[in-house]
């Protein structure tokens, strides 16, 4: 598997890539997780004026990602057979209005109602900049692109709490849900002027409800999909735990104030971006396979020294995140770029799948470090070391069970 993608980084050197459609598509993939993560600044703020804990606060997380998994699923196999234009520039109309019903919300059922609606409709966005990526580029240009469709998923998460402070304290936390839904309208504008339809008639293909549990069947029995997709929505899955526990492990355990979270979250891109950049360049000396599993490798190594270091002491813990971040950033793109290089008329369905997956994984980890009874640090850094082990006992295993591997 992984040598059909090392051959094709090799025959296609040259590919050009546009810079206005690398900014668009990494603005489409960035959308869903800056609105995952710009509302937690705002939270005490919204809990207050709604009459709620900042436990039922955190369901806006669970229902979003819930709803952004599942709906996924649908996306897909209809893009693969009525091309992604409708599918993009609908779904980011619904996102704004779901934006809207945030905005205006009086109760959590409403802000709740909001958030699934914005996450039906950003999906769209998300999983289809990878299908996208995928008609327009082979080899290393693909791996390129990706890699920086990838950085803009983890950097959005890092700096959107940063911009979430800011909002909340000029402008209260209403009007961040209302920033957020122009930013879809804008959006969609890039992508119907700069991008359009990437998905050929004669490539699409007829898709019925029937069809859809067959293609997923398919891909989830193949481990040219399994082995990278899994191995990447687990990693993805344990970032995401990180966003989610660092408010409890960073302000309450370490003392840091809003603020100081919310650049430390901004540091953390400069992490991803290094080793997302640097990860393809690797990839094509070394090979992809071997890459993305050090990558993995590295990624537990960081997740271990998370959990020894817990909540005692911030330069240990920062070292052994950006650890585990260079680790993650590394597998990110190249295991994406593994999982749909083999899939090119499955484009859409490989790529729901695999969003899918990692919006699971990403529910799950949150889950886990709000519910396991251990301090937060801890709990953590077992999440992050667990997922990671699981990611490369998958990769390894499914990698020797695949005769092409």
């Amino acid at each position: 598997m992984s040598d059909t993608l090392t051959q094709a980084i090799a025959a296609q050197p040259e590919q050009h890539l546009s810079k206005t459609v690398l900014a668009v598509l990494a603005s489409l993939a960035a959308l869903g997780a800056l609105s995952t993560n710009i509302i937690l600044p705002s939270f005490p703020a919204m809990g207050a004026e709604l009459g709620m804990s900042s436990r039922d606060m955190g369901l806006t997380l669970s229902y979003f990602f819930i709803a952004f998994a599942l709906g996924q699923l649908l996306v897909g196999p209809l893009s693969d057979r009525w091309g992604r234009k409708k599918l993009v520039i609908g779904g980011l109309l619904v996102f704004s209005l779901g934006s809207v019903l945030c905005a205006y919300a009086d109760s959590l059922n409403t802000l709740l109602a909001g958030r699934v609606v914005q996450a039906l409709g950003v999906c769209s966005a998300s999983v289809l900049s990878r299908a996208i990526a995928r008609d327009l580029f082979e080899g290393e240009a693909l791996a390129r692109t990706l890699a920086l469709i990838m950085v803009a998923m983890a950097a959005a998460p890092g700096f959107s709490p940063l911009l979430g402070s800011a909002s909340d304290s000029l402008l209260g936390w209403r009007a961040t849900f209302t920033i957020v839904g122009l930013l879809g309208i804008v959006a969609a504008l890039a992508y119907a002027s700069r991008v359009g339809e990437t998905h050929a008639i004669e490539r699409r293909q007829a898709v019925s409800a029937l069809a859809m549990i067959g293609q997923y069947i398919s891909l989830l029995r193949d481990t040219r999909f399994t082995r990278p997709a899994l191995a990447v929505s687990l990693i993805v899955g344990a970032l995401y735990a990180f966003f989610g526990a660092a408010p409890a492990v960073l302000m309450v355990g370490m003392g840091l104030t809003a603020l100081e979270l919310g650049l430390l979250f901004a540091g953390t891109v400069v992490v991803v971006f290094a080793s997302g950049l640097l990860a393809p360049r690797l990839a094509r000396r070394w090979g992809p396979s071997r890459v993305a599993a050090a990558g993995i490798v590295l990624a537990l190594l960081g997740g271990t020294a998370v959990y020894l270091a817990q909540d005692h002491n911030l330069p240990l813990f920062t070292l052994a995140l950006t650890v585990f971040l260079a680790g993650m950033g590394t597998v990110n793109p190249l295991g994406t770029a593994l999982t749909l290089q083999p899939f090119g008329q499955q484009a859409g369905a490989a790529s729901a799948l695999l969003g899918f997956l990692q919006m699971s994984c990403a529910a799950l980890g949150t889950w886990l470090t709000s519910v396991v009874p251990l301090p937060a640090a801890a709990t953590l850094g077992l999440t992050l070391a667990c997922f990671s082990l699981l990611a490369l006992l998958t990769f390894s295993f499914a990698r020797k069970a695949a005769p092409s591997a």
